[in-house]
């Protein structure tokens, strides 16, 4: 009875599920009939398979079996019958779409020498999308003897490829950080390429991949910060009026207007001289040598009166407690 309990296949089509990139068509205890129809839609790529070797190939659209529809299969079976019954094969679906909107990262930050900043770890995150270029070389090198494959089972593989093509194309080391950082189009072209040429071995194609954040550990990205903070600020000297007239306006607020006025107007000339004197102070100290005086300038004020001034500061609210302690300790350092 086992010829009555075979069943005769006269329509073959997947109807693809969404997340589904290859489907094998259950052909157990089954054989094709002499005629059947053979839908391939859109997006879709239908592949038989004798013996486990490839043989036809169908694009999308309907098609009749016969000898003329299947010229590999005919020629390898059903000879001496011109092809007129059954036969048996394995037929296989592959979606062929692109696949968009994935996710990428870097599980770990990549170390790299960085021109400017040194050895830096980076961290990068994007999106991009792969479709299937060979469906040939995807069947030997992935897919073989599976019955199906989604699109979550690739996605690790894909991701530790974009991350490896990250990793070398940061470690060449040619490009700074902050350039790489202030043209994530150009490293996003570049990422493609690479990742492209990496995953050509497997069939695969990469069409898009884009950089959408590219970081440095929290405590590197304070230090730039810092260097930013620096740059903004600009002429010290300038800077130290600034913070003159804002201890000014704070003393006078403190004390009651016009009161007030004397003290700060104090506290700002004092935090003026003070800051044009630890100024030439530290010039002096990074050459080893003490400053000459100007021709015709006056003679340097005493420590003491430099100290009541700083405390006048301290007082005004334009410096610490620790401020005043650090200056006041150097300054009488210099008579003892």
């Amino acid at each position: 009875m086992g010829f009555f309990s075979k069943q005769f296949i006269d329509i073959i089509e997947w109807d693809e599920r969404p997340g589904q990139l290859a489907y094998r068509v259950p052909m157990e205890d089954n054989e094709i009939q002499y005629g059947a129809k053979l839908t391939v839609r859109e997006g879709q790529q239908a592949v038989f398979l004798n013996n486990g070797t490839l043989a036809d190939h169908f694009e999308p659209v309907m098609y009749e079996l016969h000898t003329d529809t299947l010229p590999i299969i005919t020629s390898l079976e059903n000879c001496d019958k011109g092809f007129k019954s059954p036969f048996k094969s394995d037929v296989i679906f592959f979606s062929t779409r692109e696949i968009t909107g994935l996710k990428w990262g870097t599980a770990q930050p990549i170390t790299v020498r960085d021109p400017e900043f040194g050895a830096v770890r980076i961290r990068a995150f994007g999106t991009y999308s792969f479709r299937l270029g060979s469906v040939d070389q995807f069947y030997n090198t992935t897919f073989a003897n599976l019955d199906q494959l989604w699109i979550s089972d690739m996605e690790a593989q894909m991701r530790s490829i974009i991350a490896t093509s990250l990793a070398a194309l940061l470690g060449s080391g040619k490009t700074p950080f902050l350039d790489m950082a202030a043209d994530q189009a150009a490293l996003s072209q570049e990422l493609q390429q690479a990742a492209d040429n990496a995953t050509d071995q497997w069939g695969i194609v990469i069409p898009t991949l884009f950089v959408e954040s590219l970081s440095l550990p929290e405590k590197v990205q304070e230090a730039i910060d810092n260097r930013a903070s620096m740059g903004a600020v600009g002429n010290l000297q300038d800077y130290a009026t600034f913070k003159a007239a804002d201890s000014l306006d704070e003393a006078m607020a403190a004390s009651g207007g016009v009161a007030g006025a004397g003290a700060g107007v104090a506290a700002a000339m004092a935090l003026g001289q003070v800051m044009q004197g630890g100024l030439t102070g530290g010039i002096a100290g990074a050459t080893g040598a003490a400053p000459a005086p100007a021709p015709g300038a006056p003679p340097a004020e005493d420590p003491i009166k430099v100290i009541e001034k700083l405390h006048a500061l301290h007082k005004a609210g334009a410096l610490s407690q620790e401020e005043f302690e650090a200056k006041k300790a150097q300054l009488l350092s210099k008579i003892m």
